[in-house]
């Protein structure tokens, strides 16, 4: 049996698979946020999908196959935000979307943090200051894809 609302859902995850893949020139690439991460925490927060370590894990791998990354990286990255957003998920939830987003960013920043270790592990060199723009953009994002979802939400239950 199918879940209510999983084509929005599924959706919207392969719309942030694709806009991570999306070839951007070269001086907006740092600029790109961590889409990936921002819808598994809305689904996470609103209607408590996406809720298990093993679907982040599995989304991480994803990730990480469509980029080249290192097998595990964003798959680390991605339990590691499901589980924090698990314990505090009753308080966040509640947040206006402009408090939300400052939420999301720390997680998003801790994640950054956690890329940097594993970089530092594979000693491949110290990303540039450019590497630490996307959190700062998913705050920005954060509270315009909060509505988005949500309208999209609203409308598919409209509708069924």
């Amino acid at each position: 049996m199918v879940r209510q609302g999983s084509w929005g859902l599924t959706s919207s995850l392969m719309l942030a698979y694709l806009l991570t893949l999306v070839p951007l020139p070269h001086w907006l690439d740092p600029l790109r946020p961590y889409w990936v991460a921002l819808v598994m925490v809305y689904w996470h927060l609103e209607v408590n999908r996406l809720n298990h370590l093993g679907q982040a894990f599995v989304m991480g791998l994803i990730l990480d196959v469509l980029t080249g990354s290192l097998l595990g990286q964003h798959a680390l990255g991605l339990v590691i935000i499901n589980f924090l957003v698990s314990r505090f998920r009753s308080r966040i939830r509640f947040f206006p979307a402009w408090q939300q987003a400052i939420a999301v960013g720390a997680l998003l920043f801790n994640d950054r943090i956690v890329q940097l270790w594993i970089i530092g592990l594979l000693d491949r060199g110290w990303p540039s200051w450019s590497w630490w723009l996307p959190p700062l953009i998913g705050i920005a994002v954060w509270p315009w894809l909060f509505l988005l979802l949500d309208a999209a939400r609203h409308r598919q239950r409209q509708l069924s």
